[in-house]
């Protein structure tokens, strides 16, 4: 689905009525939420959880933001592990993600493009599949996404905010982007991590620590398609949760759309979609390109060989230039969890308690 333009209307503008129309059921969204919070009893693991999560539905970058803590968390010595509910796959678990035999509608794109970096997990059941990480020797479990989930105890929620669209037009859905009241939200976040510009964040109260980062296309493997990418006349497509954010990122690298295709978030690829996109890229007189969530996607389909030799793939990653503001932040959070709380070893059950 992808997010109705009164989510975020544009400066100045209003929203029109569909958000005042829509109130009584952002309330009732709303009123479930607050209630299962209250009724659940958060179970705590015991190695330390660090959540990646968002305000709003829809992409925000929480995944390359996830890959970029995991990355910084084993630069200071620990074993991460990330855990997903695994959204768009048939595989409840837990499980652990295994690119070899795993496709993308077993276990979700966003879970095997995770796999790459650290051991992953993915569990409809959150309990379960933290639990399973902990068997398995995690030093500190990475969620990506489950903010919203009150069955696991968050240690470290880091929020991911997409700056340049910031929160919308700060209703709950279906009335806005929001999957939760701000002020619910902010009172269990511990740091918002803003990619990209530095500015629309005037919705967070004074003293919420924040992380900046961009988005950028990420160098190993990718230098050719760079270089290429500059003159280059090029047909974009993707089904992320904001498709204008990728083409936006093919504009600045210095490649010519000569048309653009935005799918819905998560979209399951068909070959009628690629005998389209074929056909729109030649009418075009240009070459294919999508991003690396997208291809985990299209690697299904059976003509996938022969349509890989039309297209190219362009990964990004979540760059901190406060990375050391960042490690110290990660590390603080590991010893307050570790000195506060007595954790059982990994792939132990003892210590483990529930808590409020």
């Amino acid at each position: 689905m992808r997010a109705p333009g009164f989510w975020y209307p544009e400066r100045d503008q209003t929203s029109g009525l569909a958000p005042y129309l829509l109130s009584p059921f952002a309330f009732l969204y709303s009123s479930v939420g607050w209630l299962k919070r209250q009724v659940t009893a958060p179970e705590r693991m015991s190695v330390p959880v660090i959540c990646i999560g968002n305000f709003t539905a829809g992409g925000a970058g929480k995944t390359p933001t996830a890959i970029a803590v995991v990355e910084r968390l084993i630069s200071l010595g620990e074993t991460p592990h990330f855990l997903s509910r695994g959204y768009g796959g048939t595989e409840v678990g837990p499980i652990q993600v295994d690119a070899a035999h795993h496709k993308g509608s077993d276990v979700g794109d966003e879970p095997l493009l995770l796999s790459a970096h650290a051991p992953t997990w993915i569990s409809r059941d959150r309990v379960a599949g933290g639990l399973a990480a902990e068997r398995a020797g995690a030093s500190v479990i990475v969620m990506d996404d489950g903010f919203q989930n009150p069955s696991v105890f968050k240690d470290l929620s880091l929020l991911v905010v997409d700056s340049k669209v910031g929160i919308g037009n700060r209703r709950v859905i279906p009335s806005g982007p929001l999957r939760e009241p701000m002020a619910d939200a902010l009172a269990r976040t511990d740091a918002v991590i803003a990619l990209g510009e530095r500015a629309g964040l005037s919705f967070l109260p004074e003293g919420m620590p924040v992380f900046h980062a961009t988005l950028e296309p990420a160098h190993t493997g990718a230098d050719n398609l760079l270089a290429r990418l500059k003159g280059a006349r090029c047909f974009a497509f993707a089904g992320i949760g904001r498709p204008s954010k990728f083409f936006d990122t093919l504009r600045t690298l210095g490649a010519e759309l000569a048309g653009t295709r935005a799918f819905d978030d998560h979209h399951p690829y068909s070959d009628t979609d690629v005998r389209g996109l074929i056909t729109d890229a030649a009418t075009h007189g240009a070459r294919l390109i999508t991003t690396e969530k997208d291809a985990v996607r299209l690697k299904e389909l059976p003509n996938w060989a022969e349509f890989s030799s039309s297209l190219d793939i362009l990964p990004v990653r979540a760059i901190f230039p406060e990375v050391a503001a960042l490690d110290a932040l990660l590390a603080a959070g590991l010893d307050k969890a570790r000195a506060h709380y007595t954790y059982a070893p990994p792939g132990s059950d003892q210590g483990r308690t529930r808590v409020r």
